[in-house]
């Protein structure tokens, strides 16, 4: 009842640490790229003028069946908007 597989040697499993090390360094800079507040600006900013061009058909490579769904979102957008304009009004 022994054990056939080798049990790896001191140096590898410090190769194996520094490996895995560098891996968890570089998904934690990805992370953080991916989560900055810049970033999610300019990807907000991006989906809001996508968003648009597909409403107004400005496009070339939009798809259209996207420019319902467009139109609807930004008819939701100012109704809402417009809705918290008026109960501003009436305060």
């Amino acid at each position: 009842m022994s054990d056939s597989t080798p049990k790896p040697s001191i140096a590898d499993l410090e190769s194996e640490i520094v490996l895995t090390r560098a891996e968890l360094a570089g998904t934690a800079d990805a992370l953080a790229a991916r989560l900055s507040p810049k970033r999610q600006v300019a990807d907000a900013r991006a989906g809001a003028e996508k968003l648009l061009r597909d409403a107004v058909g400005t496009d070339p490579a939009a798809d259209p069946a996207n420019r319902g769904r467009a139109r609807a979102v930004l008819a939701a957008g100012v109704g809402g908007l417009a809705l918290l304009v008026v109960l501003a009004v009436r305060r």
